[in-house]
């Protein structure tokens, strides 16, 4: 019995690792940035610039734990540093949750969602299991006792997951769990459809006794069902407040807005244009790629002359510093602002590359693997 609870917790663990791991390798950069609000509820600024790198070396220890584990290889090690990292991992969501600092933990990046209670409920199921495997580590049993296997098998899982992480960080997830991923329509995505439920609240009232002093909390149902306004001797302090009590339909993309140095709205305009139009995603110009920024303009440049393509770029920079950079840059195309929320959804890298038309994004790319002109204009702009 004991033997057959340590395997099944080893299989269990083992490949939770590995698919949690792989989910965040597939996108480093968003799991850099989960971290980052870590860093900034921790008060440890110092780390936010390291954040991605820490990210990476994150996806790497898991999905090289969880695959030794299954091995059943160096049981003693690996199973401390799995107690280590599950300890780690239970407390910072624990702190989430009940200090509601960080709304998701990214556990499993942007593929499955969890509230920070249902996030730390798991890592409690997972440290009560890894706690029994440590405590019974000894059941273990490797699935070869050759060190060569176990050496060539370790470095083969390193070696996949370290490349695995590297190409996504410097290209873009393989699989694209954001709202913005190509195929998709950015307006749609934007509405809220014709019969969707929408937020149900309810309004609460402070009331006052003026003769007693007594105090009561209402409802807008009780307030109307008790007829205490009838009451000269009640009277609301206070604003009314508004309580959610049930959310309605959301819709996938909810804080866009883009708009130029002077605040007006372009958010449509630019996201329904009926052409081929090009989006440049530098969420922030201070770190941006400026190789791959000369690059991009060129390119906006061959297709505006020969195709009429619009090009703007988007930052959440200010308009003073943006202003700077594109005179220095001597940038062809036009400027716009928003949020570094969306911006850094809408592609993962610092400049980025979406193709839209008619609100549809045709396509979608790191600067590191954007098209050449000829390519763009044979598979785009010519049809």
């Amino acid at each position: 019995m004991k033997r057959s609870l340590v395997n099944f917790f080893r299989i269990f663990v083992g490949i939770l690792f590995i698919f949690s791991g792989l989910i965040k390798a597939n996108d480093p950069t968003g799991f850099g940035y989960k971290l980052e609000e870590y860093f900034e509820v921790f008060h440890m600024p110092f780390f936010i610039g390291y954040a991605t790198g820490i990210a990476m070396l994150l996806c790497i220890l898991e999905i090289v734990l969880g695959a030794l584990l299954l091995f059943g290889f160096w049981r003693k090690q690996v199973m401390a540093g799995l107690l280590g990292v599950i300890i780690f991992f239970t407390f910072l969501t624990f702190v989430s949750a009940f200090f509601k600092v960080v709304t998701s933990c990214g556990c499993f990046g942007d593929a499955i969602p969890l509230t920070p209670w249902q996030s730390f409920s798991k890592d409690l199921v997972l440290l009560v299991m890894i706690v029994y495997l440590f405590k019974f580590k000894e059941e273990i049993q490797p699935i070869t006792n050759r060190r060569g296997w176990q050496s060539s098998l370790f470095a083969a899982v390193f070696a996949f997951s370290l490349l695995f992480t590297q190409f996504t960080y410097n290209s873009l997830p393989i699989l694209d769990f954001l709202p913005y991923k190509v195929g998709a329509n950015i307006p749609q995505m934007m509405s809220i459809p014709m019969g969707a439920i929408p937020d149900e609240y309810q309004i609460m009232y402070n009331m006052t006794n003026k003769k007693t002093g007594e105090k009561k909390l209402l409802s807008d149902k009780e307030y109307l069902k008790t007829e205490i306004w009838k009451d000269d001797n009640w009277e609301i302090v206070g604003d009314p407040e508004s309580k959610l009590l049930k959310a309605g339909y959301q819709p996938k993309i909810r804080d866009l807005k883009i708009t130029d140095a002077g605040g007006t709205d372009y958010t449509k305009e630019i996201t329904e244009n009926p052409y081929y139009n090009f989006v440049i995603v530098a969420w922030n110009l201070n770190d941006t790629d400026e190789k791959g920024i000369s690059e991009l303009n060129a390119l906006a440049l061959n297709a505006t002359e020969q195709f009429n393509i619009r090009t703007v770029m988007l930052t959440a920079n200010s308009a003073q510093d943006a202003d700077a950079f594109s005179k220095r840059m001597k940038l062809f195309m036009e400027v716009f602002y928003a949020d570094a929320v969306p911006l850094k959804s809408m592609v993962r890298a610092n400049p980025g590359v979406l193709l839209l038309r008619n609100g549809d994004i045709i396509g979608k790319w790191h600067y590191n693997l954007v098209p050449s002109f000829d390519e763009l204009s044979k598979n785009y702009f010519s049809k």
